[in-house]
């Protein structure tokens, strides 16, 4: 089935007065963009810019913060020293501008969470952990489903497609493996919304 939704202005609170399809999966409006734009990233080229970039950290959700509070000491050791430092002092999330809940920043410039590889390219110390078998927690769910966003409605949970200059390379990359974004984000998906769902969508 198909809706209307607003499509809202980068950065902004006022939603853009134009209207473009979204699809009705359970309670969820999917964006069309997840079906007819294409994705894989490429680190290579944006040398992990999203851990970095942006004038907020990563949004959070509420059920996270407990988990996150209970691993860090699981996690530290897989952070960079000034990422340590961070998260001794704001905590291991904080509240945005807009009163969100996200990760802390160093500095205000990248992710308390981000580490870096000898390439420089950045990746995210959880998600370290995680592969270690340290954590059961992967990474958050915002970073795992990105570049989908997710807003909470009175009704429905509503999917979006951001399109954010730095991720240039992974639309070159998805439009030359003709990988859709709901594809690329299958993992992603199912673990936010189960099989289920994920079967639905398709």
């Amino acid at each position: 089935m198909h809706a209307f939704f607003p499509r809202h202005i980068p950065g902004g609170s006022q939603p853009n007065p134009y209207l473009y399809p979204m699809l009705i999966v359970g309670d969820k409006l999917v964006s069309e963009d997840l079906f007819e734009k294409q994705f894989v990233c490429d680190l290579n080229a944006c040398k992990g810019a999203c851990c970095v970039e942006g004038d907020a950290g990563a949004p959070l959700r509420e059920d996270e913060i407990g988990i996150l509070e209970d691993e860090l000491p699981n996690i530290l050791p897989f952070l960079t020293e000034e990422g340590r430092v961070a998260l001794k002092k704001d905590g291991s999330f904080t509240i945005d501008y807009e009163g969100d809940l996200v990760t802390p920043l160093v500095d205000n410039k990248h992710c308390a969470y981000t580490v870096f590889d000898k390439k420089g390219i950045a990746g995210c110390g959880i998600e370290l952990a995680w592969k270690a078998g340290k954590t059961k927690f992967r990474k958050p769910v915002s970073c795992h489903l990105y570049p989908v966003r997710v807003m909470e409605l009175e009704e429905y949970t509503a999917l979006n497609y951001h399109k954010w200059n730095i991720c240039k390379p992974a639309c070159a990359c998805g439009t030359k493996l003709k990988v859709p974004v709901y594809k690329f984000l299958k993992e992603a998906l199912i673990r936010a919304y189960g099989e289920e769902w994920y079967s639905e969508l398709e």
